[in-house]
């Protein structure tokens, strides 16, 4: 087997698991699920309103999870222009128009990843509506 390295990116949110947020083999990166998590443990595109009702949006979520990803290749001295392959989870296909649309501002289909789109029942907090994983090759 190819070298080998796991990265956990310091300053920011940490795994739920023992798992890193990079895994370094030869010279391609794999990214685990990723979500809108922010460092403090919040999460972008959630608004907890004052009567207990909470605002979920898709868009800030997709931003959010991408600006993260980008984060954690940055730490490899890659982009997202290195990424070859995206998969994403979204907790409802209804969804999907929204993730689209912030998606295609960031990847296009000359020079973008390959990308696989499923519905799943759950993600590991309720407030989620978007997990992505990603792989990308060293440049």
């Amino acid at each position: 087997m190819a070298d080998s390295k796991s990265i956990i990116v310091g300053g920011r949110a940490q795994a739920l698991g023992a798992y890193p947020h990079l895994k370094v083999v030869g010279n391609l990166v794999f990214v685990c699920g990723t979500s809108s998590r922010r460092p403090d443990n919040t999460y972008e595109g959630v608004e907890i309103h004052a009567d207990g009702s909470v605002t979920l949006d898709i868009e800030a979520q997709t931003h959010a999870v991408i600006k993260n990803i980008e984060t954690y290749l940055a730490e490899v001295g890659a982009s997202l222009k290195d990424l070859v392959d995206i998969t994403t989870f979204l907790v409802s296909m209804d969804d999907f128009k929204g993730y689209n649309k912030v998606y295609n501002t960031y990847f296009d289909a000359e020079t973008g990843p390959t990308r696989t789109t499923v519905a799943v029942s759950e993600l590991p907090h309720p407030n989620l509506l978007i997990e992505i994983k990603a792989i990308a090759h060293l440049p």
